[in-house]
């Protein structure tokens, strides 16, 4: 429809400048948008504000010489000039109606734009270290990530979602000399006990959590097993139950094989083979999420030589010293020279040691992503704040200054009952995002993680969240989509196994018919749903564009919303002692089904389902 009322007002001012209304010119944006009134139409252009210059004329006076040669058009119903110079457009019932049967013939397509034109980006997100399994903050850059992408996709855009596996670095010894030492004390305790491999695991576990329950450790001997786990790695050691049930599974499997190995031996082993486990556990925990990715990039294969010797570092290295970006200093540490672009200090990439620093990852990552894509978000936490800058400024000496963006995300709050959910770092205690879906379910996850802005933080009650009644938004959504259904198989007189078995788009088509009669929806709640349902494509393009997926919570519920509201004042089937008009209830039966598919399109934008039956 902008387009049709785009054409007019084009039309229009050509007519005016050729009847000497107004001076030449040549307007390249004409500004429409609609307005969040529906008092002040349908669709209003600001084109009299953007071209009262090029005029010379004030933006009213512009206006209503382009409305005075408007011409006559059956879509719309009236055209009012209002303040200093926007042009209303009102349209005609039939008009403002007809995105319910755009809506049925598009289906799953309504709403796709041209906006990414094709454009291939790549969405780096979650990205947590191999060493543990995800939390609910990795979950909500899951449902951030993902989300963004299906609506990008949506946008026109060619999205690539990408994990970094930092499996390259201090920590995965860590992880390793943990694993290796709760093995250790499997054994020491079958051994001791006389128990098998199950009773030993209990007697860790339980072990763990005295540690866990003595906050201000005054029952040490309540614990001293995990108290001698954490003496001897120093205190810098992953100790979540997690590592003993990896420790457990070696044992299983190679029984005491390991216990006369040398320490760097069943270190190595037991870092490599448990990384793999982790990373399958991890790759099954996104899936479950509804969250899966094209690439799972290794950062050690920024590594690895080619036939030339060389590594993916060596090359982004040498592209920067090539452009004269680098530098040693006096000790023989290699800098980045950041500070020209902004940055507060030039960066080291290899120590004085040789040893190459975490931002060396950075840059020959950032680096090999631009061999590969047009453009580059990464979603962080809020704490990466700090890192932003250099590795921006690597992107722009590289030769990408406008290519690199980041999404940060604020943290969650974990409740539940409006209590919060104690979680210790140090005691190694945390609620995993696998045990949240498990309570939760996915749908009701992503969709409360990904109804907030990124930059703000989310409150996440688990026990509201499970609520269902219409105090949870995606309950209520949800519940909108069910009635719908329902609504519709009444009308095709099919049971709910029948449904299942012809698909909802069929028993639509049933409940429906064909050559339905859209200008007979002229009650104003049947005129607020179809002016809801036409928002959907010009939300998509602003949330593809602002990277703010969220949007399209507060969307399906204000449609929910207005579902209901006609709902209530409009009789769509009829009933005993009610009759009613049937081409009236085939047109509003037309429009249950357009508001069931647009719910469904705008909850798979976010990764949640819309279910047939509640």
């Amino acid at each position: 429809m902008p387009e049709k009322i785009e054409e007019l007002v084009r039309a229009a001012i050509a007519a005016a400048q050729e009847a000497g209304d107004l001076p030449g010119f040549e307007v390249a944006e004409l500004g429409f948008e609609r307005p969040a009134d529906s008092a002040n139409g349908d669709w209003s252009s600001t084109v009299a504000l953007r071209s009262a210059k090029l005029a010379r004329r004030a933006p009213r006076q512009v206006a209503e010489a382009i409305v005075a040669h408007l011409a006559e058009d059956p879509t719309v119903e009236r055209v009012e000039v209002a303040g200093p110079g926007f042009i209303n457009f009102y349209l005609a019932t039939a008009s403002a109606n007809e995105v319910i049967r755009t809506v049925r013939e598009q289906g799953a397509d309504f709403a796709r734009s041209t906006l990414g034109a094709g454009q291939k980006v790549q969405v780096e997100f979650v990205s947590a270290n191999p060493v543990g399994p995800l939390h609910i903050g990795h979950g909500r850059w899951a449902a951030l990530g993902d989300s963004l992408c299906r609506v990008m996709e949506h946008a026109g855009y060619d999205v690539e979602r990408e994990y970094y596996i930092n499996d390259h670095g201090s920590q995965m010894d860590v992880f390793g000399r943990s694993v290796s030492k709760r093995y250790e004390q499997l054994l020491e305790v079958m051994g001791e006990r006389g128990c098998d491999l199950d009773a030993a695991r209990g007697v860790l576990l339980a072990d763990r959590e005295a540690f866990v329950a003595d906050e201000n450790d005054e029952r040490p001997q309540t614990h001293p097993l995990t108290d001698a786990f954490n003496e001897a790695l120093g205190g810098n050691a992953y100790g979540g139950d997690y590592i003993v049930d990896i420790a457990c599974r070696f044992a299983r499997e190679d029984g005491e094989k390991w216990a006369d190995a040398s320490e760097d031996e069943r270190v190595a082993e037991f870092r490599e083979r448990g990384y793999l486990w982790m990373l399958d556990s991890i790759r099954t925990t996104c899936h479950e999420a509804r969250c899966d990715f094209d690439v799972w990039f290794s950062e050690r294969s920024l590594y690895v030589k080619d036939e030339t010797g060389t590594s993916a570092v060596d090359r982004a290295l040498a592209a920067l010293d090539g452009l004269g970006h680098l530098y040693h200093d006096e000790a023989g540490a290699l800098w980045f020279r950041s500070t020209t672009f902004g940055d507060d200090k030039d960066r080291v990439l290899i120590k004085t040691n040789g040893e190459y620093t975490y931002f060396a990852s950075d840059v020959a990552y950032h680096w090999d992503k631009f061999q590969r894509v047009d453009h580059v978000i990464d979603i962080w936490g809020a704490d990466h704040h700090g890192y932003i800058q250099r590795v921006q400024s690597a992107c722009e000496a590289l030769g990408y200054p406008t290519q690199f963006e980041v999404l940060l995300g604020q943290l969650v709050n974990l409740l539940r009952d409006g209590q919060p959910v104690r979680m210790s770092k140090r005691k190694g205690t945390m609620v995993t995002f696998d045990e949240l879906l498990e309570e939760v379910g996915a749908d009701a996850t992503r969709y409360t993680l990904i109804s907030k802005s990124s930059n703000q933080m989310i409150d996440f009650d688990i026990e509201r969240v499970k609520r269902q009644d219409n105090t949870n938004p995606v309950y209520y959504v949800q519940y909108a989509h069910a009635r719908i259904c329902s609504i519709l198989r009444r009308g095709a007189g099919v049971t709910l196994e029948e449904a299942r078995e012809l698909g909802m788009d069929e028993v639509a088509a049933r409940a429906v018919g064909e050559g339905y009669d859209l200008s007979l929806l002229t009650d104003p709640a049947e005129a607020a749903l179809a002016r809801k349902l036409s928002e959907l494509p010009g939300l998509v393009e602003s949330c593809a564009r602002d990277r703010a997926p969220f949007r399209l919570t507060h969307y399906a519920e204000e449609l929910a919303g207005e579902f209901h509201s006609f709902y209530t004042v409009c009789q769509v089937l009829p009933g005993t002692g009610r009759p009613l008009d049937e081409g009236l209830s085939h047109a509003r039966l037309a429009a249950c089904d357009a508001c069931r598919r647009v719910l469904a399109l705008t909850l798979g934008l976010i990764g949640v389902s819309a279910p047939q039956s509640m």
